[in-house]
């Protein structure tokens, strides 16, 4: 029987890890790990047993914030300028922080590194995070990027930390919640592991090359492992608080396994699910989705109905009270009568998912989409390939495709999809697609940092030294500014060209020089586009960022 609904707000602990898959948990019936942390919180929770995320970082995480597909937010892809959100989406830390609920972040964020995109901007009043989608990644504000000892940025400031990535943010996660005990609390705490490349502590690898595991899955499980030990501490910090009856508990991840699913002739468990991240199929999308909140639900149920990231802000904000944005369509939906009572299974109304992502600047329709409801699944790899149809109650390891046999079926899902990207693509519009410009000459940043984590590519996409970029930006206050631009170091000596609307610049860069300087260069306010390149023994190649100090 459902509980009554407490008078008492929930302080919120959310728990999002990057590349953990359905198949990774023990309670799962992976054979190798070990996580008894996340297998007993499994056992207290409501577990959303088809729970479809992803299908890549940056998607996952825009639903999640918003309530909303993520092609209505303009972070809708990883990189490149694609994986900003709008600065006019209402975040669910902003809908709590208005609710007077304390809000920290902690690790990955991954919908924008500069004003007004960065979590700061968006709702969180503390930030503990890495640049971009990870560490040992371009966006990463300094050289010193490793998942151990790594520079990350506290509060918009570049702090160096002590320790390994996923320690780190579980003790900030952990300081938190002790500091704020008094009042509400939002606390996300989202890790970059066990996200590749996979580093982690001696510690937690070597039983698993013991089980005879090449090394890639020993690193990925041992990351697993670290994970389970730092969910059980925080978890722990809520008991010693005296907090965790009033505490709704979320752990859940961004979608499934990164890389190959085979490695050196070895295949990674993922509980006989067809395909990896990037994929629709269900090994990409679905994931572990516990909902633990004592003094309201029961724990240790489960129900079978679809749900998705977007189905987390309207959720959680009639949980605490909190008005959802009436200017805009909430896609998801409040979750809180099924997780009560998840014997209403049954009488549950079905409902549709819309999933795409490829890369690219704009969705094309039909490239890696699909439609999922209770009992189908309607996807298209690539425009150029034929639909796929699954019965995922009679065959959830997809291994039959239905489409020839029903094509009423597929073609009453294909209009689904097609009613939902017309709709989606004109959010805003025909410019629905282009990225969110970059705020330079602000008070709140100074100075705003560039990476290729956030330009627009000239050419095929990538951020390599090899590729050309520039960035959108908006130029808050005119003036003269300082650029500090990073280059690739070389041999011999290398012209370095800067151009941002009518104003141009070059000099030389000298051999083994790292950065150049660029003093009293002119912006006039508003948009602008802001490019720098190499020229050298006869070759053009992109700079790796610049700072722009006001």
């Amino acid at each position: 029987m459902p509980r009554t609904m407490p008078t008492r707000r929930p302080n919120i602990l959310i728990i999002i890890t990057d590349d953990l898959a359905w198949g990774d948990l023990a309670s799962h019936g992976n054979p190798f790990t070990r996580t008894p942390h996340l297998d007993a919180l499994r056992n207290q929770s409501v577990r959303l047993e088809r729970h479809c995320s992803g299908p890549l970082c940056t998607p996952a995480r825009a639903s999640l914030m918003t309530g909303r597909y993520a092609f209505r937010t303009r972070a809708f892809d990883t990189y490149l300028g694609r994986s900003m959100l709008d600065p006019g989406e209402v975040t669910l830390a902003e809908i709590l922080r208005g609710e007077g609920y304390r809000t920290g972040i902690f690790g990955k964020w991954h919908l924008g590194d500069c004003h007004p995109m960065r979590a700061i901007d968006k709702g969180f009043e503390e930030a503990l995070v890495h640049n971009g989608g990870g560490l040992r990644q371009p966006a990463n504000p300094t050289p010193n990027d490793g998942y151990f000892n790594p520079d990350l940025m506290h509060n918009g400031q570049v702090e160096r930390s002590t320790g390994y990535c996923t320690d780190i943010f579980s003790d900030a996660a952990i300081r938190f919640i002790q500091q704020n005990r008094a009042v509400p609390f939002f606390a996300y705490l989202a890790t970059n592991a066990p996200h590749s490349p996979f580093e982690v502590d001696e510690r937690w690898v070597g039983h698993h090359r013991d089980q005879g595991l090449n090394e890639t899955w020993a690193r990925v499980y041992g990351m697993v492992e670290n994970i389970d030990a730092n969910v059980g501490r925080v978890l722990a910090s809520l008991d010693e608080a005296g907090l965790a009856r009033d505490t709704l508990v979320l752990f859940t991840s961004d979608h499934g396994p990164c890389g190959s699913a085979s490695h050196g002739g070895q295949i990674r468990f993922n509980a006989g699910l067809r395909g990896i991240k990037g994929s629709l199929y269900e090994g990409g999308i679905r994931v572990p989705c516990f909902w633990r909140w004592p003094a309201a639900l029961s724990g240790n149920g489960s129900t079978d109905r679809v749900t998705s990231p977007i189905d987390v802000l309207p959720t959680i904000a009639a949980a605490c009270g909190g008005p959802l944005p009436a200017d805009r369509v909430i896609d998801g939906v409040d979750l809180l009568p099924l997780l009560r009572d998840p014997t209403r299974q049954d009488s549950w109304p079905d409902r549709p998912l819309l999933m795409q992502w490829h890369r690219g600047d704009h969705p094309v329709r039909y490239r890696n989409a699909g439609v999922i409801t209770q009992r189908h699944k309607l996807y298209r790899p690539h425009e150029d390939k034929p639909e796929e149809l699954y019965d995922l109650s009679a065959d959830p390891g997809e291994q039959t495709n239905l489409a020839p046999q029903h094509p009423q079926i597929a073609a009453s899902l294909r209009r689904l999809y097609d009613a939902w990207f017309d709709d989606v693509s004109a959010t805003r519009g025909p410019s629905n697609y282009d990225p969110p410009r970059i705020h330079v000459g602000s008070p709140r940043e100074n100075p705003v940092r560039l990476t290729r984590q956030d330009w627009r590519v000239v050419g095929p996409d990538g951020w390599t030294d090899q590729h050309l970029g520039f960035w959108e930006i908006f130029v808050a206050h005119p003036g003269a500014y300082r650029l500090l631009v990073r280059v690739p170091p070389a041999p011999n000596d290398q012209a370095l060209h800067l151009r941002c609307g009518s104003t141009s610049r070059a000099q030389s860069v000298p051999a083994g020089a790292g950065e150049s300087w660029f003093e009293g260069i002119a912006l006039h306010a508003g948009e602008a586009r802001l490019e720098s390149w190499i020229e050298a023994d006869g070759r053009h190649a992109g700079v790796r960022g610049i700072e722009v100090w006001h």
